[in-house]
């Protein structure tokens, strides 16, 4: 019997992405590979990329140079490119970087088979179209392996908000939400392999609104209230969200389904209701902290978190000082900030960027009050009793690592048996990105 073929695939990016490598992983098992750890016994290359992050594609082209000397001593060697990146650039990665052999955008991988027979017969494989067929319907036979306690599950892709920094809506496409009976069939079978916290993901993934089993559509609330009655599944988080999307009914979730965990994700980028405006977020800073006080009015404890975007084109200082102004109301527990980068093809980048040191010298002063409130928030976790979710052994001996329900990682002495199990820590330590706790 011939050894099965060895698929190595490294992912950029988001959440989605890593469901999206697992998904294109299983693909591929069922047409004879395994996967690898390492590039250099593969013998299919796939790299799943992110279009979010600056320069994005000239990394992958870097990337993909660097396997250039491995396709000379291996010539059977087959390099794919999946993702947002492939999707956006397409016949042009073939023209640039000639030892790819395959390209296929983030709503086509469950044709990853077809394509790699394809390359087989010496062909170049390519597909970057928006196919009317559910691609996770194709892909629903998974194999029954163990899984790790935490999963990502995504329920919701596209964008419709076109945002003027952001390629979602041109290579994810219009949002589309999976039906709600085979989410929940897909959060069962999580289950059953080990899962006990899910986290479901979209690009918008609070515009969820699948078709219910009886007629009609779920909001995102109603899919979170059912799958809490889910025998086995003890948390349940989403992400990201849009803050013009925090419907009433998802909003009391927080407070009445006990599954839900107290951390949310609500991107705002701005404080400024000028920059917002020239966004086009469709809200503005008080909107967004009205959404905000109503969450916390619903669940006081809830850890929030946040995605900030400095040196957008035509902010002023007082532009950015309100961005600081709306930090300070909020007090965030985590936050991600960038400094702002042109993305072809979208409405900001044909607009007069500001220079690079006044965008460098803003994202310092927004981090560094940032970092304070994560450290003040953190450090105020200390005696407290939390529940977590043990995933993997830590550095030390007798050591396992976790995350509590605001989703910081903690680290404590306990036996390798609370594995997968959720145990009540009380908080003794912090540090910059962890907690240290006790088991109670």
């Amino acid at each position: 019997m011939a050894d099965p073929k060895k698929l190595f695939i490294k992912t950029y990016g988001c959440q989605m992405n890593v469901y999206d490598s697992e998904r294109m992983s299983e693909a591929m098992g069922g047409a004879g590979y395994v996967t690898t750890d390492s590039p250099d016994d593969a013998d299919m290359i796939l790299l799943n990329t992110c279009h979010i992050r600056e320069k994005a594609a000239e990394k992958v082209y870097s990337e993909l140079g660097r396997f250039k000397g491995l396709k000379a001593d291996k010539p059977d060697l087959k390099i794919g490119v999946a993702g947002c990146v492939a999707q956006a650039e397409g016949e042009e990665i073939m023209r640039r970087q000639p030892l790819v052999d395959l390209v296929v955008g983030p709503q086509s991988y469950h044709r990853l088979p077809e394509m790699e027979a394809k390359t087989q017969q010496g062909e170049k494989a390519l597909d970057t179209d928006f196919p009317e067929e559910d691609k996770f319907e194709k892909l629903k036979s998974r194999p029954k392996a163990r899984r790790a306690p935490s999963a990502f599950l995504t329920v919701q892709e596209g964008c419709d908000k076109f945002c003027a920094f952001c390629v979602v809506p041109y290579t994810r496409g219009a949002e589309v939400s999976r039906p709600a009976e085979r989410v929940l069939a897909e959060a069962r079978d999580l289950v059953e392999r080990g899962v006990a916290e899910i986290t479901l993901l979209g690009q918008n993934v609070n515009a969820y609104h699948g078709d219910a089993p009886q007629g009609g559509d779920w909001g995102l609330a109603r899919l979170i209230r059912e799958l809490a009655e889910v025998d086995g599944l003890e948390r349940i988080r989403y992400t990201t969200s849009h803050p013009n999307d925090m419907e009433d009914d998802l909003i009391r979730a927080h407070g009445d389904c006990e599954k839900l965990m107290p951390y949310l994700h609500l991107p705002v980028q701005s404080g400024s209701d000028r920059i917002l405006k020239r966004m086009n977020r469709s809200h503005t800073a008080e909107s967004y902290l009205r959404v905000i006080d109503r969450i916390r009015e619903a669940r006081p404890d809830i850890l929030l978190s946040g995605d900030f975007i400095v040196g957008f084109p035509e902010e002023t200082d007082a532009d950015f000082e309100d961005t600081l102004k709306l930090v300070e109301q909020v007090r965030y527990g985590q936050c991600y900030s960038f400094k702002y980068s042109t993305r072809p093809g979208t409405p900001a980048a044909e607009r007069e960027q500001l220079p690079e040191d006044v965008k460098s010298e803003r994202l310092q002063r927004l981090q560094a009050l940032l970092n304070q409130q994560q450290a003040e928030i953190q450090a105020a976790m200390v005696g407290r009793e939390v529940g977590v979710l043990f995933e993997k052994k830590g550095r030390l001996p007798g050591q396992m690592v976790g995350k509590s329900d605001h989703l910081h990682a903690v680290y404590v002495q306990a036996p390798e048996s609370l594995l997968g199990q959720v145990a009540r820590v009380r908080i003794t330590g912090t540090s910059s990105n962890s907690l240290a706790g006790e088991l109670i």
